[in-house]
């Protein structure tokens, strides 16, 4: 049976530099998602890929 999952979400209030956001908002009107789907993205690739230096 199919279900409508919805993550459980949470507003936060981050400061970034001005040149960042407007990187950031180009990218995403470029490949049609929302800002915010797009530092979502960004940091969950940024986590699963960060070097702990336990290699």
């Amino acid at each position: 049976m199919f279900k409508i999952e919805k993550p459980e979400m949470v507003n936060k209030t981050f400061r970034l530099p001005l040149e960042l956001v407007e990187r950031l908002s180009t990218v995403a009107q470029n490949q049609g998602i929302s800002l915010n789907n797009l530092v979502k993205q960004c940091c969950e690739y940024a986590l699963e890929n960060l070097d702990t230096g336990d290699k």
